[in-house]
């Protein structure tokens, strides 16, 4: 009689267990994102992807970055899209130069204390470059930013009345890991008329139209490809990377079996070409975020 209490008595907690971690799997994943276009694209492709495996998905969109750190570590955001550059340089202060896969292991490492988990990072570095008209890199045989700085150098010598002029924005002009730095790590002079400071926004066109020989621009911003700009390699690997990752608190992985996996299967997805490509058909051919993630997922048999 004792041996069958105490058998009932087990499967009856094992049963109530297991519909306390279903009813506990079952709560919606709140997920916030920032307020540019690549996010938009990534909220809306999550947000399909994860409730075709199962998931409810509540987002909340345009979060700005510090607020969105801090509500994942007060446990009122359940996931997030992150880069490891914003997470190294403005949640950890690190400026030290490392490898793609050295930023990412310290910044998985530094907030696994914090309880939050890293997963795959993608393949697509969305950091900063400097970009010409293709046409014009193609002619001149510039592919890489010592090249860029060596034109540079000839015709500031050589026709000083002819100036190179680099499109800047405003913030990088100013910060103490921008453009001072950047001269330095490049053996780069300038002088006051090859700068040009202006809106971030601007850069893109004042490249493309010609009003500057080169500018500042991020690497998967669709105008790269929307106006034909050539992404000049930085072979003194200045500029962090920025490579995007899906961070998950780690009660939330614990209690939403198979969420792990599934964030995993959509990341190597993400390439700059395809980001960039997206990107440009919303910022340039004016598609919503939801249709161009849906054709992406579509064109990848996901749906």
């Amino acid at each position: 009689m004792l041996k069958r209490w105490i058998k009932q008595t087990a499967l009856a907690l094992t049963a109530t267990l297991a519909m306390s971690q279903a009813a506990h799997a079952a709560e919606p994943i709140v997920m916030s994102t920032k307020s540019f276009t690549e996010q938009h694209i990534l909220s809306a492709m999550t947000v399909m992807w994860l409730q075709k495996k199962g998931f409810q998905v509540v987002p909340k969109r345009n979060i700005a970055t510090t607020i969105g750190r801090n509500a994942m570590i007060n446990k009122q955001i359940d996931m997030t899209w992150e880069y490891t550059g914003t997470s190294l340089i403005i949640f950890n202060h690190i400026n030290k130069p490392m490898s793609s896969q050295d930023a990412y292991n310290t910044v998985k490492q530094l907030d696994a204390k914090l309880g939050l988990v890293w997963l795959n990072p993608a393949p697509m570095n969305n950091t900063y470059a400097f970009a010409m008209q293709r046409s014009r890199a193609e002619k001149e045989g510039i592919t890489t930013m010592s090249q860029m700085v060596a034109k540079l150098e000839q015709v500031r010598k050589t026709d000083p009345d002819k100036n190179w002029r680099l499109a800047l924005d405003l913030e990088f002009a100013g910060r103490s890991d921008g453009m001072k730095p950047l001269q330095e790590a490049y053996n780069m002079p300038l002088d006051r008329p090859q700068i040009r400071q202006m809106d971030p926004g601007l850069v893109y066109n004042a490249v493309r139209d010609g009003f500057v020989d080169a500018g500042l621009v991020y690497t998967t911003d669709g105008r790269v490809k929307g106006f034909d700009l050539k992404v000049l390699e930085d072979d003194k690997h200045f500029f962090p990377s920025y490579n995007v990752t899906p961070v998950v608190r780690k009660d939330v992985l614990e209690s939403h079996p198979g969420l792990e996996d599934a964030l995993n299967q959509l990341t190597p997805l993400l390439t700059n070409e395809a980001i960039t490509e997206m990107n440009k058909r919303v910022d340039i051919d004016h598609q919503s975020p939801q249709q161009v993630a849906r054709d992406f997922l579509n064109s990848k048999h996901m749906l």
